[in-house]
């Protein structure tokens, strides 16, 4: 729960610099990785993430400009990550401009469901985490090396561990 604009902050600035390190390791050829035929790529699951960090505070009436999101997902990994980027960090001001924390606990309707704003952002940073999750499956099946998110990846671990030897 956030109980002020700050504890929302400063999650989501941590929470979207770990996306912004495993967006930033995706290559162009990796972005049609599917998990299976007809299924999420790393592509789609990439801009979906991205497509999300406005579509969540559009819906409690955060305003902010953003660059097309509605279009097919680019071919280039750089142009998905470099979105986020832009997107983010409009959202981070948006919200630290728009948002008090009285704000945080207004009743709005989302999916069906009344919840405080506050429910809503706590939506968009797990929404995040489990898409992220399934970014980094792919992104381990299409043999790219996977940061670490809430700790060391395999490769950061070993490196760790050779360096001790």
């Amino acid at each position: 729960m956030f109980t002020s604009v700050n504890d929302f902050l400063n999650e989501w600035k941590q929470e979207a610099a770990v996306t912004q390190k495993v967006l930033d390791v995706l290559t162009d050829e990796s972005l049609n990785q599917e998990v299976s035929p007809g299924l999420y790529s790393i592509g789609s699951v990439a801009w979906h993430i991205t497509g999300a960090v406005y579509y969540f505070p559009s819906q409690v009436g955060l305003k902010f400009e953003i660059p097309n999101l509605q279009k097919e997902a680019p071919k280039s990994a750089a142009e998905i990550s470099e979105t986020y980027k832009t997107v983010s960090q409009r959202l981070t001001q948006a919200f630290s401009e728009q948002v008090s924390d009285e704000k945080m606990n207004k009743m709005v309707n989302l999916f069906g469901m009344d919840m405080p704003v506050q429910a809503v952002f706590r939506l968009l940073i797990q929404h995040q985490a489990h898409h992220r999750g399934q970014l980094t499956v792919l992104m381990r099946q299409a043999d790219l090396k996977v940061p670490g998110v809430y700790g060391p990846s395999k490769e950061e671990w070993e490196a760790m561990n050779a360096q001790k030897s």
